[in-house]
């Protein structure tokens, strides 16, 4: 999708799109055009049900004298409820309303009203148009034109188009991030897999990120018995990958670290999960890619921080040398664990990656994603990710970035009587409770790696994939995430000295 910015309209005989609010109000620039269509737009208003309300859309054809085919007005709903995530969901609308019109290139008029500027709406809404018009098509060969979605461009008009084109270069290095997450996580699993996805992130020190991978004769060596158990029933090699970002002007500021769960495909091992919709377990490493975007993103608009992103890639595989229930495996830390169901792998990759990256690097502040529990899409649906946190200003501060950003996220509890549940017979803890409390309970288990550091676990079951498609979303991988942790970033952990 080409997106353009400029002071005028482009594509001579073309559609045009224009923008009013609640109670049938136009902006300026359809006022503009009402007139000189002699009425055109207002006549066309009274004889349909559009009031303006948000996301509404009424379509004419333009009038003989004019220079276009049709002009489309579009709802803004109330101009003192206008934000930018907002002006990213009319973006997306405009994706879904024309990507199926047979329209290849458009114009959109921009004129928001007081309070968001027009270089600001402008930009977010060709960032919520870019997020929309995402289709992973890699694969399709015998698809026909017609099946094909027809729109290549937009050419966004507005009185500030130098400036709107420097804030969506900001906003398309965390695009380029969510782009990548969503790739990743739809790639099969005979694709990305353990070594392949090591290489992959390889690729990103071209951005600027110091990239370093340990192989399971490193990770032996360093004692992660939990994350080593979780391969070791697989042909692929296990493998840790650090991405490291040094953007702060103080080379010596404490990081923020960001834990990815990456099992790149999970049938749940000797436990194994039953076999209908098993093809989908190629995203359980969603934390992963989220963790791989957002380091792209930070690096990609040079972000003034020093950030880590550790994840462990691992598949889960059932085989005469995999994992066995009732196993007991011995974390980096010298903590023991009963495997009590080899399904429940992911806080084990994740307990010896949260445990090494607190010893190695003496973060300010760790956070993990992972797509771990089941109980967390029965607790939340597929609206919020759930948190966990040892540190009320954290948790505090996720929530806002997630207010902020459209990507919602819901503080969950954690508490001694929940920690009692994974307690084990023979071993320090087993790997899970039971029914009750599952999503709590494997947040309890993590805890127990991450000592005294600001940490939060961020459940993304329910978030990183979805059947069904949103305003800048398409069904399928989401990307979620990333532009939670970003705004986390920018708002409490860039230094400006």
């Amino acid at each position: 999708m080409k997106i353009s910015f400029s002071s005028k309209q482009k594509n001579e005989n073309g559609t045009l799109i224009v923008f009013g609010f609640e109670k049938k109000k136009l902006t300026k620039t359809a006022q503009k055009f009402d007139a000189a269509s002699k009425g055109a737009l207002s006549r066309a208003i009274e004889g349909s049900r559009y009031t303006g309300k948000f996301g509404q859309k009424l379509e004419l054809l333009a009038p003989a004298h004019c220079e276009l085919s049709r002009i489309v007005l579009i709802g803004l709903g109330k101009p003192s409820a206008m934000s930018t995530l907002k002006a990213e969901k009319i973006g997306g609308k405009i994706i879904t309303a024309f990507n199926a019109a047979g329209a290849e290139t458009i114009d959109i008029a921009i004129d928001p009203p007081r309070g968001l500027g027009a270089d600001v709406f402008a930009a977010h809404l060709a960032f919520g148009a870019k997020l929309k018009s995402y289709r992973f098509d890699k694969y399709r060969t015998t698809e026909t034109e017609e099946k094909k979605p027809t729109l290549t461009g937009l050419n966004i008009i507005c009185s500030k188009s130098n400036q709107a084109e420097k804030k969506l270069a900001l906003l398309d290095h965390i695009a380029e991030g969510i782009i990548m997450a969503r790739d990743l996580v739809t790639e099969p699993g005979n694709v990305i897999y353990p070594e392949s996805y090591a290489e992959y992130i390889k690729e990103l020190s071209q951005y600027g990120l110091e990239i370093e991978v340990l192989g399971e004769d490193a990770m032996e060596e360093l004692g992660m018995g939990a994350l080593l158990g979780v391969g070791q029933g697989s042909a692929s090699e296990s493998q840790l990958v650090i991405m490291r970002w040094n953007g702060a002007k103080k080379a010596d500021q404490a990081p923020i670290t960001f834990i990815g769960k990456g099992v790149t495909f999970d049938t749940g091992g000797i436990s194994l999960k039953p076999g209908a919709g098993m093809e989908d377990m190629k995203f359980d490493m969603g934390g992963s890619a989220t963790v791989v975007g957002l380091m792209r993103a930070l690096a990609g608009r040079k972000a003034p921080v020093n950030a880590i992103g550790l994840v462990g890639l691992v598949e889960n595989m059932p085989s005469s040398t995999a994992q066995r229930p009732g196993d007991v495996v011995t974390s980096m830390s010298g903590q023991t664990i009963e495997v009590i169901n080899t399904d429940a792998e992911g806080r084990l990759v994740l307990a010896d990656v949260l445990w090494y990256a607190k010893e190695k690097y003496k973060p300010c502040a760790m956070i993990d994603l992972a797509t771990l529990t089941g109980a967390m899409i029965i607790a939340l649906g597929h609206e919020h990710a759930g948190v966990f946190s040892n540190d009320d200003d954290l948790s505090h501060n996720l929530v806002t970035a997630g207010q902020k950003t459209g990507e919602g996220i819901w503080p969950m509890p954690l508490g001694s009587a929940y920690d009692k549940l994974i307690d084990s017979q023979i071993a320090d803890m087993k790997n899970v409770g039971g029914r009750e409390a599952g999503s709590i309970t494997a947040a309890q288990f993590l805890q127990r790696y991450v000592g005294d550091v600001p940490w939060a676990h961020i459940d993304i079951a329910g978030t990183a994939w979805r059947k069904k498609a949103d305003d800048i979303t398409p069904a399928g991988a989401t990307g979620y995430g990333i532009r939670l942790l970003n705004q986390l970033v920018v708002d409490h952990y860039e230094a400006d000295e």
